[in-house]
């Protein structure tokens, strides 16, 4: 490093932020204050998919969907619950490989209730992590990433999938995509926890692989009947605004929320998250307003969910001033993303999954590589902080290991969720017949309607 980029880096503000949880070297005691604000966070975490993941899809789907898009969101939360009590945790904290750790914890047999517990215990040195929360506020804050994860993918395939194939698919991605890819980066004996990648709350394990997911649904599935000339506008755009705006408070429980802590670097990326989202807002509306002549309300919330998703990897590492660049990105390359690519390649992604969550996952998970600051982790250690640190405080190495972790992500989710896709094909088809899309989803898969 250049002298001068050392002593910008010494020279930047510390602010006194606290770090992740603190290495294993003395034990670990429980800490109530941590512990009360890691329920709150799992309990805004899972706001986000119900109700406002739930209101959020079924707004932007036709009258005829909306129930049966609730109803995705809903049962698949219950699904995945239960799949990650019984064997996701295990896989994606259990101690093992680069992507699947072992089966001890399988129905969460031996976790610790009654205290604070370490990551990775077992392992030894630096690679444990100890933490300050019980084991059981731990294994229901990641179930709630792990639920809304698998509930985003189905934005790309809204209106035409069966319902029985939504249940078949979705058990076996999240143990065999999701757990895996949560273990790989968030672990310390998983791969690219080994290459030293950040991502501090899910731009690679939620939204670039929720997103890569859905595109890969989408084009597999094919494109909705009448897609291109009839018209497809929205039901209830107040059900969307209200959905966006669940998603967009309980997204401070999805970052702030992932320093384990109620601490100052929690407190900085609640901060970074609210600056992103209406910098993405803002752009987004700008984008649209100057290409389509119009402001519209779907822009608007469509922006908001852009700066999010590009801030969640970025979100305890970054300061406000960079928050503002990588929000204000997002909202132009998603609208870029959803509008012109989509159209230029001719997929059918519904409700945007992937141009707004794989498109701006990437984006931040890149932009976390240039704008990192390290002594947001490690405040009296400057020179363990250069390792935590982007391109913009002198370590470009980090640039490349982001680019790393988003490629393996990609591939990884792609490959994998191909394959679970055609085994469930062969097994009861994916799509429903063309008449019973045309009647809608509601009355062909559920026997209900809406009013």
């Amino acid at each position: 490093m250049k002298p001068w980029m050392r002593a910008a880096l010494l020279a930047a503000p510390a602010l006194a932020l606290g770090a992740l949880p603190a290495l294993a070297a003395d034990e670990p005691k429980l800490d109530a204050g941590n512990t009360a604000w890691m329920i709150v966070a799992t309990c805004l975490v899972l706001m986000m998919t119900l109700p406002g993941l739930a209101l959020f899809y079924a707004g932007m789907v036709r009258k005829k969907t909306v129930l049966a898009t609730m109803m995705q969101s809903f049962f698949v939360a219950a699904l995945i619950a239960v799949t990650w009590m019984v064997a996701g945790y295990s896989i994606a904290f259990g101690n093992g490989g680069l992507y699947f750790g072992d089966f001890s914890k399988v129905m969460l047999s031996g976790i610790e209730w009654n205290g604070p517990f370490i990551l990775g215990k077992g392992l030894g040195g630096e690679s444990e992590v100890a933490t300050t929360i019980p084991e059981t506020v731990f294994v229901m804050f990641q179930m709630t990433f792990a639920i809304i994860t698998a509930a985003l993918i189905f934005g790309a395939v809204a209106d035409r999938m069966k319902f029985s194939a939504v249940c078949l698919f979705i058990v076996p991605w999240s143990l065999l995509i999701y757990s895996p890819i949560a273990h790989a980066v968030w672990h310390p004996s998983g791969l690219i926890w080994a290459w030293g990648a950040l991502d501090f709350a899910g731009g690679t394990v939620v939204h670039i692989n929720a997103g890569v997911a859905g595109l890969v649904a989408a084009l597999v599935l094919g494109k909705r009947v009448g897609y291109g000339h009839d018209n497809m506008s929205p039901y209830n755009l107040a059900f969307a605004m209200i959905g966006a705006s669940l998603l967009w408070v309980g997204w401070f429980g999805f970052n702030a929320g992932s320093a384990l802590a109620a601490d100052g670097r929690a407190g900085m990326a609640m901060l970074v998250t609210m600056v992103a989202a209406a910098a993405g807002t803002l752009t987004w509306v700008f984008a649209e307003w100057a290409t389509k002549g119009k402001p519209s309300a779907l822009g608007a919330i469509s922006g908001a969910i852009a700066g999010l998703v590009a801030i969640t990897p970025a979100s305890g590492w970054v300061f406000p001033g960079a928050a503002l660049i990588i929000g204000g990105a997002s909202g132009v390359i998603c609208f870029w993303a959803a509008t012109a690519l989509k159209k230029a390649l001719g997929y059918d992604d519904s409700l945007d999954a992937f141009g707004v969550h794989g498109v701006g996952g990437i984006l931040g998970a890149i932009l976390t590589g240039v704008f990192a600051y390290g002594m947001l982790y490690k405040t009296d250690d400057a020179e363990a902080a250069i390792a935590y640190s982007g391109l913009l405080y002198g370590n470009p190495d980090m640039l490349w290991i982001q680019v790393k972790s988003v490629l393996v992500t990609i591939a990884y989710s792609a490959v994998g969720t191909f394959i679970l896709l055609k085994i469930v094909d062969a097994m009861v088809g994916l799509r429903v017949s063309e008449e019973e899309e045309r009647e809608g989803l509601d009355v062909t898969q559920h026997g209900e309607r809406l009013g």
